[in-house]
C-alpha cells in the first residue's frame, strides 16, 4: 500500500514536476534539495509507501523518523517561469513491483494537479570520478529533443547505460502512457557505492536552472552537501544492513549490486 497525506493543496498553474530521489551519486537529490531551499519552496503532501525499506531511523538517539517521500511547490515570480513542485525524499522502493506501484500513485497525484511535463535527475556511472562531467539527457518526445539540445545537454544516454532504474526512468516512461512529456537528466559520476557527487549535482543543476529560467546562488551548495552527506550515508548503510538481513530471512529475489547502481 503506498498513500499520500496532503498537508496543504496549492492552486497550481501549468506545474512542472521534478524528482529527485536518492540514487547513483545522489545527484537528483543534492541538486533538488539545493533548490528547494534556496527558493524556499514549501512542503504540501508526505508519500509513505510499504515497498519503502522495512526500519525506521532514530534521530538524536531517540526520535522515531519513518521513511518517507515530500512533496514541495513553488510558485513562478515571472512570467517567463512556471509553478514548480518538487518531488524527493529518504528513498526508493526496495522491490521493482513497488517502484511500479508508487511512481503510478505519484503521478495520480501531479495528474489532478495539472501537470503535463516532468524533470527527472539522476547519475549515469562511468567508473571514474570526471573533472567535468556531463549532463547525458533522455526524453519521452522527439520535440522536447529539439526544444533542449541547445542547452548542451548531449543526447546520447542510450549509448552509455541503455536503461535507467528506478524514478528517472519510470516517472518520464509511465508519464508518456497518460499523455505527460518527459526529460531525464544524467549526471556524470564514478558510481561508487555511498558517495555523493557534489560536483555532478551542481552541472546537472546549472542545465535545470537554465531550462527553467531561475537563477540560484551556487556558492552555498558544498556546505549543503556536507550537511545532507551525513544524513544520506547513514540511510544508505542502513539499507545496506536491511538488504543483507532480507537475503538471510527470505528467499524473494532483490535487486542486485549491478542492478542497483544505474539507479537514478
Amino acid at each position: 500500500m503506498t498513500k499520500i497525506n496532503i498537508l496543504e493543496k496549492p492552486k497550481l498553474k501549468n506545474p512542472i514536476l521534478l524528482e529527485g530521489l536518492p540514487g547513483v551519486g545522489n545527484i537528483g537529490r543534492v541538486a533538488l534539495g539545493y533548490l528547494i531551499k534556496e527558493l524556499k519552496a514549501k512542503k504540501f503532501a508526505e508519500l509513505h509507501s510499504k515497498h519503502f525499506f522495512p526500519f525506521v531511523i532514530l534521530n538524536k538517539n531517540y526520535k522515531i523518523k519513518l521513511l518517507k517521500n515530500e512533496f514541495y511547490y513553488w510558485k513562478a515570480k515571472k512570467p517567463t517561469q512556471r509553478d514548480l513542485i518538487f518531488f524527493v525524499g529518504d528513498c526508493q522502493s526496495l522491490s521493482p513491483n513497488g517502484h511500479y506501484e508508487v511512481m503510478e500513485t505519484v503521478l495520480d497525484f501531479v495528474e489532478k494537479l495539472g501537470v503535463k511535463e516532468i524533470f527527472t535527475l539522476g547519475g549515469i556511472a562511468v567508473g571514474e570520478i570526471e573533472n567535468k562531467p556531463k549532463v547525458y539527457g533522455a526524453v519521452t518526445d522527439e520535440s522536447l529533443l529539439k526544444k533542449y539540445k541547445k542547452t548542451g545537454i548531449d543526447f546520447s544516454a542510450g549509448e552509455k547505460v541503455g536503461y535507467i532504474v528506478g524514478a528517472a526512468g519510470l516517472l518520464p516512461g509511465l508519464g508518456k502512457e497518460r499523455g505527460m512529456k518527459g526529460v531525464c537528466l544524467l549526471g556524470e559520476t564514478a558510481g561508487f557505492p555511498i558517495v555523493t557527487d557534489p560536483k555532478a549535482g551542481e552541472i546537472v543543476l546549472n542545465k535545470l536552472t537554465k531550462i527553467l529560467n531561475i537563477k540560484v546562488n551556487m556558492s552555498k551548495l558544498d556546505g549543503r552537501v556536507k550537511e545532507m552527506e551525513k544524513f544520506i550515508r547513514k540511510i544508505e548503510e542502513l539499507q545496506r544492513k536491511a538488504l543483507m538481513q532480507i537475503n538471510k530471512e527470505d528467499s524473494a529475489p532483490v535487486l542486485e549490486k549491478d542492478q542497483m547502481r544505474y539507479i537514478g
